[in-house]
């Protein structure tokens, strides 16, 4: 990770965001923390592909990577990457995904998408959500590195103006983002992108981290993917990007309660407790 992170200047970041909709971090990762994303990683490989063109077939995908192991829960929080996205969501923005992507030899290119369209407010608009991805290998062109298109953030829905008609026309625009291994981007959701074709004979592995508004729902749903005596051992930064917290004046809390409450050893559910209790 970098190290002079006092020096790190959030405000350049988050402008070349509103400019041309990306940011990179060559040092996000250090050679200490990919040798740790890989060992933590390597059980949970091999054994997974892609169930449509979208996934991948030769794509290898481990999702809620944030509760595989020490290093992706301190990567997921990570201080530089929280500062730039504090100045794009709202207090109390949520984790939305979590998962290490392997593109393999033979993979081909992904449909250009943008990461927010879940949510189907019109465009052109502010990212609901905001995306990270981070090299585990280096991205190259050749093998399969993120494709986006510089300032397609800012476009309207498809058939405005400013926004190609053609898919032919789209793909001239995207531009390969190449970066050494340890080095992440940070995308506005509203981005188009795809994952690129991988036409080397080695894998490329990567991750990506995706972070909401507090009012968005998540695409992975982490208190049914996360065991509550595994996140009760997180930290409280990590288990409020979860959902245990709430958003005012009173959203995600349970029966009434902080959803907090629902990590205490003791905890019994209000239904169940006042059940019990009852004549």
């Amino acid at each position: 990770m970098d190290k002079p992170t006092a020096r790190f200047d959030a405000d350049a970041h988050a402008a070349e965001i509103h400019a041309r909709g990306f940011t990179v971090i060559r040092d996000f990762m250090d050679a200490a923390t990919l040798a740790r994303v890989r060992e933590t990683l390597a059980p949970f490989q091999d054994r997974r592909h892609g169930r449509n063109s979208f996934e991948g077939y030769r794509t290898e995908r481990v999702y809620t990577l944030v509760a595989r192991g020490a290093v992706f829960e301190e990567l997921t929080a990570e201080p530089r990457l929280m500062a730039i996205l504090d100045r794009f969501l709202q207090p109390g923005y949520l984790l939305t995904a979590s998962q290490s992507i392997q593109i393999n030899p033979g993979e081909t290119a992904q449909d250009i998408h943008t990461d927010d369209g879940f949510y189907r407010q019109p465009r052109p608009r502010p990212a609901i959500s905001m995306t990270v991805i981070a090299a585990v290998d280096d991205f190259t062109q050749a093998n399969g590195c993120t494709e986006v298109i510089p300032g397609s953030h800012l476009w309207g829905d498809p058939g405005a103006p400013e926004r190609p008609e053609t898919q032919e026309a789209l793909e001239a625009m995207l531009v390969p983002m190449e970066m050494p291994a340890g080095a992440c981007f940070v995308m506005a959701g509203t981005c188009l992108h795809r994952g690129g074709a991988n036409r080397t004979g080695r894998p490329r592995l990567g991750f990506t981290n995706q972070y909401c508004e507090p009012w968005g729902r998540t695409q992975e749903n982490f208190f049914l993917g996360i065991p509550p005596e595994q996140a009760r051992a997180m930290s409280p930064r990590l288990q409020a990007l979860l959902g245990y917290d709430i958003h005012p004046p009173f959203m995600g809390m349970v029966s009434s309660l902080h959803p907090r409450r629902a990590l205490e050893p003791d905890w019994v559910a209000p239904v169940v407790a006042q059940r019990a209790t009852k004549p």
